[in-house]
This record gives C-alpha cells, structure tokens and sequence, in this order.
C-alpha cells in the first residue's frame, strides 16, 4: 500500500470548496478559511486530522473529530473547543460521506494523502498537531483475530514529515497503536528519537465512575480483574486498558509485564477455580452489582487475558456481562475488593457514549504540549492486547488455553503521577453535534 492509493472521487480540496461557494460568498469564505489555515493565534493549535472512515454517526471519527470542532461536555459543562482542525485525510473516502459533508459545511479541506494534509499541501510540517483515528471501515481481520486497520500505515507517513521539516508535535492516536507489537514498538520509540508527545488508548479509563473515585498512586494492589465486553480485539483492549489505569498506580509503580495468557470458552472458568483470588473478585463483583453467583460463569463468550507483572502483582481481563466495564481490587490490608465501575450511556446517542472526556484529553495533550498520561501505559496495553490475541496460536494451531508467553519486550517500569482523568458530574444533555448542517 503506498500513500498515493488510487480514489474513485477527487477529494475536496480548499480550491474546490472556494469554487463551490459562489463567487459573490467568495471573498469572505477565503477569508475565513485562510485564516483558519494560516493566521490562527498560536494559542489556538492547528489540527491535521487522519482516519481511517469516518461514516456512521458512531464512528469513532465522527465523535471525536466533531468534538474537537465544536466542544465537548466535560465535567457537567460544555466546553468551547480550544482548537482548530484545518486539515483532513480520510482513508476510505469513497464510504466516508458524512466526514465529506462536515467538512464541506465546516470548509476544511480534505487532502488526497497523509503528507498533504500535515503540511497543507506543502512541503513543510506546518499544523501543530495530528490526531489518527484509524477505528472502524471496510478491513479485513487477519486468522488470529487481528483487524488490520491503518494505525501504523498513517503514522509512519507523519514521521516521515517530521523527520523530513526536522520537527514534530504532538500526536494521538485512537485505540491501541497497532495490531502487531514491532510496528507498535517502532511508534512508541519514534515519539521518543523525535521528542514529541504520543498520547492514546480507550476512551473508558477516562468514562464516568461509580464510585467518582481514583485508586491513590503508591495503592499496595496485590490482583486485579476487570469484567467487561471482551469478544474481540477491539473489546479486549478497552479491558485492558481500563487494567492498566488502574494497575499501574500500584505501590512501586510500574515494573513491566512478565508474561501474558489467553483462555477462551469453558476452560476460562476452569482456570478462574484453579485460582482463589480470581473466584474470590468475581464473587465481590456479583454482590456488588446484586446478581446471583456465578452468573458471569454462564456467559456464552467466555475469554479471559492473565496478566503477570515482573513485581509479582497478577490480573486478569475475563469476559463479563451486565456490568459495563468493573474493575476488581484486592488490596493489602484491606479486608474488601475496591470495586469502580464505569456503567450505562452517559447521554445520548448524539453525544455517543465515552466521547467528551477523551476530546478534552486529546485537547489537553495539543494546548499544553505534554502526555496527559505516560505513553509506555498505551504501549504495555497494546501490547498486552497482541499477545493475548497471539497466546492461542502457535504454528498454525489454535489451542482455547493459550500459551503462556512470556514477554520481556515489556520490561518498561515508570511511575504514575497523572491525577484522576475520568468524567464527573451530570451526564450531557440531548443535543445533536453542531454539525454546520441540520441533517
């Protein structure tokens, strides 16, 4: 695949939304869009957007990119946007009319290729940020489980013009940062040899709480579960990266993963039996949430990802209904699991589920030019992610009780100093996106 993939459709390019307006509109829209290119206050960061699709009002290009056009709810408020978005490159053009039509009514160009749109068609680096949401479209899923989204393909053409302008700025990228460890690595390492911020992950560590609570850094967490809708790669790594939230606020820090273990169908609960701290959080959680024990047991999609840190500390992510994303605590010295769940739609579906805490994060990330969170978090949770997908296959044999792969590619340590992150306050009304258009 290179960057000059072949398109049915020309795109739309700020020439061709200017020719479109009229000429007696014209002088005033080039105004408008010049100045939204060229002559923004530096206190407002110019955002070249890359996605993958951007169709369905849920999808995640849709939810995020609208946000950061028009603002977001955040902690019971709306919250003007803080940011320009001046550029646009979409992957699946063709199937992305809706991303066609916002930009046309926001008149922001879309450009034919990833370059393009980070230097606005020139030959330099020239916004101040770059957001990729390569979630959702037309892509194959690979034998393993492996959906084959565009993540590190759009993100390597963005270094490439970092390197090339001798420069870089900040970047996020939705979900884990690529199916395949080595590409997620190179990622990861590149945002370290270019010295910019590298921000990222699931929009559920950061989702409304019950309780509104944070586990204190330098907490004595002996195991850890997360519950939650686990089916299929995208599901595991929210799991996951709801895990690591709270994991890595753990007494030492961080200390890296020892070895990850996939498990799938019955065997699940087998394995959850052979290990009395895993029955002994799954029965909390059940009491918690006042269901009947062992209702999480009869979930026809059992799965569960374990996770073994090199300090000792054990987890696990196990298929869970009813029950949003749960996290599972036991902690020393405590005689009962701290359980936080993150539950229900926080509005609706025009406001589409976790949505407004992660556009103020991703703002924050542009505005202050820092990590909201450490990056190796986002690294250990994508690749906790492809390890498991990896765990139940071995020589073109798939196994249910995966292998234990023991992985010290993952022997990253750090120590959390973010405050909490998560939505507070009451969920946001139900107003559509202020689309520029009504339909």
């Amino acid at each position: 695949m290179t960057e000059n993939h072949p398109l049915k459709n020309p795109l739309v390019t700020r020439r061709e939304i200017l020719a479109t307006t009229g000429v007696a509109a014209l002088t005033g829209l080039a105004g408008s869009v010049a100045g939204a290119v060229q002559n923004t206050p530096a206190a407002r960061p110019r955002i070249a957007c890359c996605v993958s699709y951007w169709a369905a009002p849920g999808s995640h290009a849709d939810w995020i990119i609208c946000k950061l056009m028009d603002g977001y709810w955040w902690q019971g408020a709306h919250t003007p946007s803080r940011v320009d978005i001046v550029s646009v490159y979409i992957h699946q053009f063709d199937t992305s009319g809706l991303g066609q039509k916002v930009c046309q009514a926001k008149n922001i160009p879309i450009y034919k290729t990833v370059g393009e749109a980070v230097t606005l068609g020139g030959k330099e680096l020239a916004v101040d940020g770059v957001v990729i949401v390569g979630e959702h479209g037309d892509y194959p899923t690979d034998l393993k489980g492996h959906w084959l989204l565009p993540r590190w393909w759009m993100y390597q053409q963005v270094i490439r013009v970092f390197e090339q302008s001798k420069r870089s700025v900040p970047v996020f990228n939705d979900k884990h940062l690529s199916y395949n460890w080595d590409d997620a690595k190179w990622m990861f390492d590149k945002s370290r040899e270019l010295n910019f911020p590298l921000s990222g992950g699931s929009s559920i560590p950061v989702y409304f709480r019950k309780p509104e609570i944070e586990i204190p850094i330098d907490t004595p967490i002996k195991n850890s579960i997360v519950l939650g809708g686990a089916s299929d790669e995208g599901g595991i790594f929210h799991c996951i990266d709801v895990l690591q939230a709270f994991v890595e606020r753990r007494k030492g820090g961080e200390t890296g993963v020892k070895s990850v273990q996939s498990i799938r169908g019955p065997e699940t609960w087998k394995w959850a039996a052979r290990n009395p701290w895993v029955g002994k959080l799954l029965a909390s959680v059940a009491k918690n949430f006042n269901v009947k024990q062992g209702s999480f047991e009869e979930s026809a999609q059992a799965n569960a990802c374990i996770v073994e840190y090199n300090d000792g500390t054990k987890a696990a992510v196990i298929s869970g209904r009813d029950v949003g994303w749960t996290y599972a605590g036991e902690i020393e010295g405590q005689k009962e699991p701290t359980i936080i769940s993150m539950l229900g739609w926080p509005g609706p579906y025009a406001q589409y589920h976790a949505s407004n805490a992660l556009p103020h994060w991703i703002t924050e990330l542009m505005v202050t030019k820092k990590e909201p969170f450490h990056a190796e978090r986002l690294l250990l949770s994508t690749g906790i992610t492809n390890h498991y997908m990896e765990s139940n296959w071995e020589n073109g044999r798939y196994s249910a009780v995966g292998r234990r792969i023991e992985t010290p590619v993952m022997n990253i340590s750090y120590r959390s100093t973010r405050r909490a992150q998560f939505s507070t306050g009451s969920r946001p009304p139900d107003v559509p996106y202020l689309r520029g258009f009504e339909k």
